[in-house]
């Protein structure tokens, strides 16, 4: 996976912030991504666009607050294909894998700056920082992981286990 990063550094970027109470009265997902960072950076989806992002990178503990599936959902539905963060809010990590949303632990964030282009092999364990010619080291995602993400998610995967048996 490649693609160019938008960075956040503030720490316990929670799911308000991701996309505001005030939105969940649908849960479809171009309605979520229309409103996705809208209260924390106004400019998203225009820097989205601009920039061609489709890495977020992020600090710790990403994703905290509430349990709403809708926060993981309204960043893969804005065109979002992975987020990296030193560590995530267990539940948001969840919700994230539920969905298909790959992400990443990657500590070294202070390394990567928005714009950068990343290369992300997630079998081998390594991202290449394009830009600066770097290479980071990240945990191997299992087998059963890439699968679930390449079914788009927990449902599609299990639905695809049932028709082939």
């Amino acid at each position: 996976m490649r693609g160019k990063v938008i960075k956040y550094n503030k720490k316990n970027l929670d799911t308000d912030l991701i996309i505001p109470a005030r939105h969940l009265v649908s849960s479809d997902p171009e309605y979520l991504a229309a409103h996705c960072f809208e209260d924390f950076d106004p400019d998203f989806h225009q820097k989205k666009k601009e920039m061609y992002i489709s890495i977020v990178v992020a600090n710790s503990n990403f994703g905290s607050g509430s349990s709403r599936e809708q926060a993981p959902l309204a960043i893969k539905a804005a065109g979002i294909k992975c987020v990296i963060a030193p560590s995530f809010a267990r539940i948001f990590f969840r919700n994230a894998i539920n969905i298909g949303l790959p992400i990443v632990q990657l500590k070294e964030i202070e390394e990567i700056n928005t714009q950068d282009e990343l290369e992300i092999d997630y079998e081998k364990g390594i991202i290449t920082n394009i830009t600066t010619n770097k290479l980071y080291r990240i945990n191997k995602m299992p087998e059963f992981l890439q699968e679930l993400i390449s079914a788009e998610g927990l449902i599609n995967y299990a639905r695809n286990k049932i028709l082939k048996n």
